[in-house]
């Protein structure tokens, strides 16, 4: 019988991959997502068609998407009427810094009452391991680099990474509470096929074949820890099997009075190599073969200069570390853009 696995978000960028390695490793993935309207709707439903047609040809698992708000609490009770999955991945969120600013409402919805109905979901069916998205957004503005899991993170500059960094303390309570095994994951600028169009190599790419300049905030001075959307989908699957036993495993915080028996971890999944954003325009430019027109802008409300990961927690649990260059990364990326948009 196929281990059933409930994936939210699986028409989402990061989701969707997710999803797609689980089904080719014989899962029965029950795949939730709303389908909402913040970036292309016709990318999402692309995205679903193209995990239906693997499923059915070829991979092991099986795949059954249900369309489905978490914000509404009846969404997951109705699910586990039927099914009963034991691992929970939880990737939907409402996401992007910059919109959160504009509509404050959706991040509230999504990212804390959809949040909390995953906890009451994974508590009601003594779920076995939860993992869900936290954000490298969490660490701000933090001038202490790389970020380590043991940072301070109480001042988010966005409301996203507040909702965010809500979301690791309200799993926390519940894995103190109930025992529940959860995993945050604090993502660093995930790229690659299929991506999001309200991300950057998505904005540059079209613009740059459009032949439409390309906004650079700071004057370019901005760093990215770009990490491959196939080796984040590896690490989480790799991550699904260990649940934690007790707070950050064998990484515990400085301080004694925390409750080690709460079984909850934080950990970055990030590249561990920060790329600068001109550097990352130019190895653009070479995938496409044609040049940007640039416009230099100052740093964007709500933005951070630069992130960077450190991975050492990871590396001990799992001996992660991502095998995709950049500019392997870029280069399949830019293939698939052409593809799928029709730019040749």
């Amino acid at each position: 019988m196929e281990e059933k696995i409930l994936l939210t978000g699986c028409a989402g960028f990061i989701g969707f991959h997710v999803c797609k390695q689980l089904l080719n490793k014989g899962f029965f993935v029950i795949g939730l997502d709303n389908l909402n309207d913040y970036y292309d709707v016709l990318l999402k439903k692309a995205r679903l068609k193209e995990l239906e047609k693997f499923s059915k040809k070829n991979s092991k698992g099986e795949f059954l998407f249900i369309k489905a708000d978490l914000k509404n609490e009846n969404t997951l009770k109705n699910i586990s009427k039927i099914h009963l999955p034991k691992k929970v991945i939880h990737l939907a969120a409402q996401a992007g810094v910059r919109h959160s600013i504009k509509n404050p409402s959706a991040y509230i919805n999504s990212n804390l009452v959809g949040f909390g109905n995953v906890l009451e979901f994974c508590k009601n069916n003594q779920v076995e391991h939860l993992i869900y998205a936290s954000s490298s957004s969490i660490y701000g503005g933090n001038k202490k680099i790389p970020f380590s899991e043991k940072d301070f993170v109480d001042y988010p500059v966005s409301l996203y990474a507040a909702t965010k960094k809500s979301n690791e303390l309200m799993a926390h309570s519940y894995s103190h509470l109930f025992k529940i095994p959860s995993t945050g994951i604090r993502l660093f600028t995930v790229y690659g096929p299929w991506g999001r169009p309200d991300m950057a190599p998505m904005i540059f790419t079209k613009s740059i074949l459009s032949a439409k300049p390309i906004r650079i905030f700071n004057n370019g001075n901005m760093y990215r820890d770009f990490t491959y959307v196939d080796d984040v989908s590896e690490a989480i699957l790799k991550l699904l099997y260990i649940p934690p036993k007790y707070l950050n495993d064998d990484k515990k915080l400085n301080s004694s009075e925390l409750p080690e028996s709460t079984p909850h971890r934080i950990i970055n999944i990030g590249s561990n190599n920060p790329i600068n954003l001109l550097d990352f325009i130019e190895v653009l430019e070479h995938e496409i073969n044609i040049k940007a027109i640039r416009v230099f802008e100052k740093m964007q409300l709500g933005d951070v200069q630069k992130t960077y990961a450190d991975t050492s927690y990871i590396k001990d649990l799992i001996n992660f570390k991502p095998d995709t260059t950049l500019e392997s990364g870029i280069r399949e990326f830019v293939k698939w853009y052409k593809n799928f948009y029709k730019f040749f």
